[in-house]
């Protein structure tokens, strides 16, 4: 994989005045810290970069094997993307609790009849909402859904290591995979989804290499 310039400079920082903290790094290059998010996440994963919460970045230099890299990171996210649950905004608090615990996940996406995404419902907001409700029957989704536009969403196109950034940023266990230029719901992404690729495509790699 080659770096951008950005991030060879970073890299260089980093080497000079480790342990870094991301905030001094940005001022060095006349930026903003959000700016650097994702140069920093990709420098981490490939192993260039270690990171130590309330310390800083340090330089390891272990640059990840270019096919490793590709093979873990850049595959789109509709080889990890599961099956969408989904619920319509009448959907009675009673029914979306009953929902969630059948299918055993951590939160419900609601879509009108078209699948057009609406807004997404967790695990939090049907405990915040049932604590606060005697009549489960008389709340719907509409009523205690997060509404779109104000959802983090991703569409299969994109790759892995853009859904596992969002969810660690965004601090979701799951994504809604939108249809490209769409509002179409095709799939979720999870963080155990992801987990659980990383670790049985880094078997995979790991078999192969001593094989």
């Amino acid at each position: 994989m080659e770096f951008t310039k950005r991030q060879r400079e970073i890299i260089e920082i980093v080497k000079n005045e480790q342990p870094i903290s991301g905030n001094k790094i940005a001022q060095h290059l006349n930026l903003t810290r959000p700016t650097l998010r994702n140069d920093l996440s990709i420098l981490t994963m490939t192993g260039m970069l270690d990171a130590k919460p309330k310390v800083g970045y340090f330089y390891s230099g272990q640059h990840a094997n270019p096919l490793t890299f590709e093979t873990l990171y850049e595959v789109p996210v509709a080889t990890v993307m599961l099956t969408p649950v989904l619920i319509k905004p009448t959907t009675t608090l009673q029914d979306a609790v009953t929902t969630l615990f059948m299918y055993d996940i951590g939160s419900l996406y609601v879509a009108d009849d078209e699948q057009q995404l609406l807004g997404v419902i967790s695990r939090k907001d049907l405990l915040r909402a049932t604590l606060n409700t005697q009549d489960l029957t008389q709340i719907f989704a509409s009523m205690i859904m997060t509404r779109m536009p104000n959802i983090t969403t991703i569409t299969a196109e994109d790759r892995i290591l853009d859904a596992g950034y969002l969810l660690m940023s965004h601090q979701v266990d799951s994504l809604p995979v939108l249809a490209e230029r769409s509002k179409k719901v095709v799939g979720k992404v999870t963080k155990t989804k992801i987990m659980q690729y990383f670790v049985e495509v880094g078997m995979k790699i790991e078999h192969e290499k001593y094989d």
